[in-house]
């Protein structure tokens, strides 16, 4: 019998099944959660701006009022048991994917300043070896002006961890993550 060479897959044939439901979370805060209820789209495109129909995104975030819903977060702030502060969506046919929650509030830093209201996401898809770590902050809030993460980044590759307001539809906002290429998002090496 001859053994025939076949190409390697980073994450697998199955990896889809176990993003489907009910491995889905796709909701962060529930509708009894404090805050500014929203709609998180993210949309994942590979570095041709094809969009990727197999990619998973999750995302970990602050409550409305800053405290993360982990118990290492020693802040005096109260945690309400509905806020999961997680979530983990498997993209749809047309690479986008979709989070029921409530903006974050602003968190502790390392430096006397508040980071800005953001979402912590990892990216998972065919090709990569490892996750990519991204952030998605909110354009036009006056804080991300003095976020000391955000000020790490080069001013002219900020835009790339903006989530945009979609006028079409109230409280939703949009991110557009793109792995490689012109449009290349940030991600960060932790």
């Amino acid at each position: 019998m001859d053994l025939i060479l076949t190409g390697s897959q980073t994450v697998g044939p199955f990896f889809h099944l176990g993003c489907s439901d009910p491995f889905s979370i796709p909701v962060i805060a529930s509708a009894l959660i404090k805050g500014e209820h929203i709609k998180f789209v993210c949309t994942i495109r590979d570095g041709e701006g094809t969009l990727l129909p197999d990619a998973m995104i999750e995302i970990w975030q602050a409550n409305a009022d800053g405290k993360y819903n982990h118990p290492g977060n020693d802040e005096k702030r109260e945690i309400d048991e509905e806020f999961r502060g997680f979530g983990r969506v498997a993209s749809d046919k047309n690479g986008c994917c979709a989070f029921e929650t409530v903006k974050p509030g602003r968190v502790p830093s390392w430096t006397s300043v508040a980071q800005a209201p953001h979402l912590e996401i990892s990216v998972f898809a065919r090709g990569l070896l490892k996750r990519l770590v991204t952030r998605a902050y909110f354009a036009g809030d006056p804080a991300n002006n003095e976020d000391p993460v955000l000020a790490l980044v080069p001013a002219e590759r900020r835009e790339t961890l903006m989530a945009h307001a979609d006028a079409s539809q109230p409280n939703t906002w949009r991110f557009d993550i793109h792995l490689a290429g012109e449009e290349e998002t940030v991600f960060f090496d932790i």
